[in-house]
C-alpha cells in the first residue's frame, strides 16, 4: 500500500541524475495526533492531515521514505492557513527532516499552495520526515514534494490534478475491480438500512464509507442523535440508531460499536471503511461503475454492478453520474409535475441558493484543577463577544453566497472559530478558571445540499395534506423543522446561530418514486438527497426516517435483482410484490 503514496520518479543519463518525491501526508506511517480528513478532496485534491488539539499541539506525525542517490533536493509543502489576518496563523507547524527541525514556519499561505521550505542535502538510503504541530489549533498538511530541480509544483487545481497523477504514475482507471449486486455509497443510517434490508434479501452488498465507524452524523465522531419513528423497519432501525440523549454526548462511542457489530453479522456485506468514492461513470443512463479511492493508502478500487445506492448525502454519485438534482430554496410560485402550484411556507418569491446549514458539535467540562487556554485573536471577527462552554443543534452555519459542498472548508473553519471564540470568552468569566475544552467535532454535521431528482420531488403539500401514496414506503409525524440563520432577523446575534420554524402535521408518507432518479435507471437513493422540496426535506431528514428510505431501497434493490428490471419497473410492474415486502419487514427473521 505504501508504495501507492510514496513515489520515486528517476530520470538519469550519463551525466545528470534527477530525482523527485512526493508523498502524501495521510499515506504517514505513524500519524501521531494528526488525523486524516477527507471532507474536501473535490474541493482542494486530496485528503489532508489535521492536527486538531484544541489548543494543544498534538503529537508528531512521521514517515519514512527512500533517497536513491546522495544529493540537494529542494522541499516544498502543501498547507494553507485558515485564518487569515493581522495576527498569528492558527494552524502552523514545522517539518523536521531527519534530526534537523527545519527552520520555516508552515501554514501560513493564505490559501492551499505550495510552501517553499529550503534546500537541504539528503544521503542515499532511508530518510525520515516529521510533522510538528506549534499550536493544536487544526494546522493542515496535504502533501511534502521534495526535487533535487528548483522546479515547484503547480498551483492551479486542475494543473495539480494533472501533475499529481502524472508523478504518482497512476493509470487512468484502477487496476483492482470487484462486483457485487448493489453498491452503496455512504455508510449513514441511511446505508446501513440500505446494506441489511438488501444482505437480508441474499443481496451481495459493498457498503463504501469514508470513515472508519458507521452512522454519519449519528456517529461518535459527529454525535447527533437519531430522531423520528420506526414505520415498518422497527428491526432494521433498532440495530443502527441511537438513545435520546444530549447531542454531543460521548454515548454517541458506544453506539458505533453496536451498529458496526450490527453490520458485521452478514457474510453478504462487504464492508469498505474510510474508502471515498471519487467517480461514477455512466452509459446511456445506466451506472457501469464507482471507483473510490483509500483515504490514507491511495489504493483504487473499481466497484461495477447492476444496481447502486446514493446515500452520500451530498448526492454524489448522481451528480457524477448525470442525474437530474436541485439546490437551494424553489420559488413559491413553483409548480410540480401535476401543474399544482408548491405554494410553500418560508419560500422566496426567486428561488436562490439558501439551504439549511452545517452544524458542529462540542463539549466542554469543569476539571478539578485550572487550565489554560490561549488567546484566539484569529477567532474573534466571527465569536466576537459571544460566550459559551458547549454548543448544540443550533450551532449551525448557512449563507445564500456559501455553498453547502463547494465551501465547505470554509463553513467548518467558520464554525471552529466560533467555537474557540466562544469559549475563550466563557472562560475568562470569574469561576471558570477550571473549565477545559473536553471534544469539539472536526467534521461538519450537513442538512442539505443536493436533492437528486426522483419520479416524484417531495414536497410540503405532500406533508400538510397527509397524502398517502399507493407506494408509501415511509411514514413519519414528526413536524416540518426548517432552520434558518438568527442574524437574518436580527443583525446583532451571531452568524453562526441558527432558529428553527415549525409547521405541525399529521402523519405523512413518502413514495418510493422519491427514491430512484428520474433520468439514471439504475440508481436509488436514500438520505437527505432524496427527490424533495426544500420545504419538504423539513420534515424527513432526520435519521430514523432516512433509515426508512434506506430499508426501502434495499428491499426495492432486491425485487429489481429477482427480475432484472429498473426501479422504475419495480414501481410499474411489481408494487404490489413490493410493497408486501415492506409491510412484512418486521416480520422477518434476522439471517446474517
Amino acid at each position: 500500500m505504501k508504495a501507492l503514496c510514496i513515489f520515486l520518479v528517476l530520470l538519469q543519463s550519463s551525466m545528470i541524475f534527477a530525482q523527485d518525491i512526493l508523498i502524501e501526508a495521510e499515506s504517514f506511517n505513524l500519524k501521531g495526533g494528526w488525523l486524516v480528513d477527507p471532507q474536501f478532496v473535490e474541493q482542494m485534491g486530496s485528503s489532508y492531515l489535521l492536527a486538531h488539539g484544541l489548543g494543544k499541539p498534538v503529537p508528531d506525525a512521521q514517515t519514512s521514505f527512500k533517497i536513491e542517490k546522495t544529493g540537494n533536493y529542494h522541499i516544498w509543502v502543501r498547507t494553507k492557513n485558515w485564518a487569515p489576518g493581522n495576527w498569528e496563523a492558527p494552524g502552523i507547524f514545522k517539518l523536521q527532516v531527519n534530526d534537523q527541525v527545519l527552520s520555516e514556519i508552515l501554514g501560513t499561505n493564505t490559501d492551499w499552495d505550495w510552501q517553499y521550505v529550503g534546500q537541504l542535502k539528503l544521503k542515499k538510503g532511508i530518510n525520515q520526515l516529521i510533522l510538528k504541530d506549534l499550536t493544536g489549533f487544526d494546522a493542515r498538511c496535504d502533501a511534502i514534494f521534495l526535487s533535487t530541480k528548483d522546479n515547484p509544483p503547480p498551483m492551479d487545481a486542475v494543473e495539480l490534478a494533472k501533475w499529481r497523477h502524472s508523478v504518482l504514475q497512476l493509470p487512468e482507471a484502477p487496476e483492482q475491480k470487484q462486483y457485487f449486486d448493489l453498491i452503496i455509497t455512504g455508510g449513514g443510517i441511511a446505508g446501513c438500512a440500505t446494506a441489511i434490508a438488501a444482505a437480508e434479501e441474499g443481496m451481495n452488498v459493498a457498503l463504501i464509507h469514508d470513515r472508519p465507524v458507521l452512522g454519519g452524523n449519528a456517529s461518535g465522531e459527529i454525535r447527533v442523535h437519531t430522531l423520528g419513528i420506526y414505520g415498518h423497519f422497527e428491526r432494521i432501525l433498532k440495530m443502527l440508531d441511537t438513545e435520546h440523549y444530549p447531542n454531543g454526548d460521548p454515548k454517541a462511542k458506544e453506539e458505533d460499536e453496536k451498529r458496526m457489530a450490527n453490520i458485521r453479522k452478514y457474510n453478504n456485506i462487504h464492508l469498505f471503511l474510510n474508502w471515498r468514492a471519487y467517480n461514477a461513470f455512466a452509459e446511456k443512463d445506466i451506472i457501469q461503475y464507482v471507483d473510490a479511492r483509500h483515504t490514507s493508502t491511495g489504493e483504487r478500487i473499481r466497484f461495477m454492478a447492476p444496481y447502486f445506492a446514493d446515500c452520500t448525502g451530498d448526492g454524489w454519485i448522481g451528480y457524477w453520474a448525470g442525474a437530474e438534482y436541485s439546490y437551494g430554496r424553489e420559488s413559491v410560485n413553483k409548480y410540480d409535475e401535476s401543474w399544482e402550484q408548491y405554494g410553500e411556507l418560508w419560500s422566496p418569491e426567486k428561488p436562490d441558493q439558501f439551504v439549511m446549514g452545517s452544524s458542529i458539535l462540542w463539549r466542554s467540562y469543569v476539571g478539578i484543577a485550572p487550565s489554560m487556554f490561549p488567546e484566539v485573536p484569529w477567532a474573534m471577527d466571527v465569536a466576537k463577544d459571544y460566550a459559551k462552554a458547549k454548543g448544540e443543534w443550533q450551532w449551525e452555519f448557512s449563507r445564500n453566497d456559501k455553498h453547502q459542498i463547494d465551501d465547505a472548508e470554509f463553513i467548518r473553519d467558520h464554525m471552529l472559530k466560533a467555537i474557540y471564540g466562544s469559549f475563550y470568552n466563557e472562560k475568562q468569566k470569574p469561576g471558570n478558571e477550571n473549565l477545559a475544552l473536553e471534544w469539539v467535532s472536526y467534521l461538519l454535521g450537513k442538512r442539505e445540499s443536493r436533492r437528486l431528482v426522483g419520479d416524484h420531488i417531495y414536497t410540503f403539500n405532500d406533508m400538510r395534506k397527509n397524502v398517502k401514496f399507493p407506494d408509501s414506503v415511509v411514514v413519519e409525524k414528526r413536524e416540518v423543522d426548517v432552520h434558518y440563520q438568527q442574524n437574518l432577523l436580527d443583525p446583532d446575534k451571531p452568524d453562526f446561530l441558527s432558529e428553527a420554524l415549525f409547521y405541525k402535521v399529521d402523519t405523512y408518507y413518502i413514495p418510493y418514486r422519491s427514491l430512484y432518479s428520474k433520468n439514471v435507471n439504475n440508481l436509488f437513493m436514500a438520505g437527505r438527497c432524496f427527490s424533495c422540496s426544500h420545504v419538504g426535506l423539513g420534515g424527513p431528514r432526520v435519521m430514523r426516517t432516512t433509515g426508512q428510505m434506506g430499508a426501502a431501497v434495499g428491499y426495492a434493490a432486491s425485487l429489481c435483482k429477482k427480475y432484472n428490471i429498473s426501479p422504475r419497473e419495480l414501481y410499474l410492474d411489481h408494487l404490489e410484490e413490493y410493497m408486501k415486502l415492506i409491510l412484512s419487514s418486521n416480520d422477518l427473521k434476522n439471517n446474517p
